[in-house]
């Protein structure tokens, strides 16, 4: 049987209704923009623009103290930390086997000097025995040159006498620099090779009030970087306190590393109370810029773009950052000069809809960009968010059964 077409369409009538009041509340533009777009205020302030990396503290004079003869550590007269002056003992090696060498040195001293006076006499003698003919001129000369080789032979063992005086002296290790002893690497009773080259028994920083940091910038901030720039830095053993310093030199050397090129930035530091020490890790804030009483708008104006800009422009969505490169704060690509300041794209809302509005941007903080130029004003209201995007559509349609 047959259901009349007037029940069915009074049984169809109240379905479709639903149906089109779930497809009108989806449609994009029907949602309240006052409440889907979040906004921010144009203001005016202060900015500072910073470069950050990460260096090691280090002191700003650090002496390497070696030994320039092998021995046996016969006694240590300093440790860790210890304080020391110029000229002070740190460590002695067991001089036996070098006094043995100066002992055998001078007895070779006394025996040139003897070989010295005899040649001294001979050719004196051999000088008279000339005189009066008794000898030929070759034996005269023969005398002569024995005399000069006589005093070679003293002079070179002279010279291996000091040699060997002074290896006795290196026996004891003193201090070039009055500092702290910040490393020692031998015990009492080690075996010190010198054969190759000088170990290194100590390390002393001579003067911890004053240090530096060693940091590596890239190529793309050092540009910015200049000597006498403030910086600040803090270190993991003192978190809640912010440390001062200047940088003190930008060094020419690169250092390339996976394609990719660091240059080493000094930064002087003062440490009068010694807190901070050698081979902690800084994290460094170098200042390249300031601005006073100036506009600023969020950075999240210039990274937000509406959902269907990209349908518009045929561009891919992006959060403004690298995609879209005019709109980088502090730097970027929408230039008409080399020396034009980098244009930016923020939104304002015009009859409930986002309007596009070009500014020249330029220093930033990561969180606020610096207006120089453009129509936007202080306390006008910036898109920073889209709280509501509009849902894709779907190919399939909406289907009501």
């Amino acid at each position: 049987m047959k259901l009349p077409v007037k029940k069915i369409f009074l049984i169809l009538l109240p379905l479709l209704l639903v149906a089109g009041g779930v497809a009108w509340w989806l449609m994009p533009g029907k949602a309240n923009t006052e409440n889907r777009y979040a906004t921010a205020n144009v203001e005016r302030g202060s900015l500072t623009q910073t470069v950050s990396a990460n260096g090691t503290l280090n002191p700003v004079k650090l002496v390497n103290v070696g030994s320039q003869v092998s021995g046996i550590v016969k006694k240590l007269h300093v440790d860790f930390n210890d304080r020391v002056t110029a000229g002070q003992i740190l460590l002695e090696l067991d001089p036996s086997l070098t006094q043995a060498q100066l002992q055998q040195s001078l007895a070779n001293v006394a025996n040139a000097e003897a070989q010295l006076e005899l040649a001294t006499a001979n050719e004196a003698r051999m000088r008279g025995l000339f005189a009066q003919e008794y000898v030929t001129r070759q034996e005269l000369e023969q005398a002569v040159q024995a005399l000069k080789s006589a005093r070679a032979q003293l002079a070179l063992a002279q010279a291996q006498a000091d040699r060997d005086r002074t290896n006795r002296s290196n026996t004891v290790i003193r201090s070039p620099v009055s500092g702290v002893v910040v490393s020692r690497m031998v015990d009492t009773g080690q075996t010190v090779a010198a054969s190759l080259q000088a170990p290194t028994l100590f390390t002393i920083a001579q003067d911890l009030s004053k240090m530096q940091i060693d940091t590596s910038y890239a190529e793309a901030d050092v540009g910015a970087i200049h000597v006498d720039q403030a910086a600040t830095f803090r270190v993991d053993a003192f978190p809640n306190r912010s440390f001062k310093g200047v940088v003190h030199q930008v060094r020419l050397n690169p250092t390339t590393q996976q394609n990719v090129v660091t240059y080493d930035v000094v930064v002087s530091v003062d440490n009068p109370d010694q807190k901070l020490m050698p081979g902690m890790t800084a994290y460094v804030n170098i200042t390249v810029a300031q601005r006073q009483d100036v506009l600023m708008l969020p950075n999240a104006a210039l990274r937000f773009r509406p959902a269907d800009a990209s349908s518009r422009t045929g561009k891919p969505q992006g959060d403004g950052s690298k995609s879209q490169g005019d709109n980088k704060p502090g730097g970027g690509h929408g230039r008409d000069k080399p020396d034009a300041a980098p244009m930016g794209t923020v939104y304002v809302l015009e009859n409930g809809q986002p309007k596009p509005v070009r500014v020249s941007v330029g220093i930033t903080d990561n969180r606020f960009t610096e207006v120089v130029g453009g129509e936007i004003k202080e306390g006008a209201e910036l898109i920073v968010e889209d709280r509501q995007p509009p849902a894709k559509a779907s190919s399939a349609g909406l289907r009501l059964f």
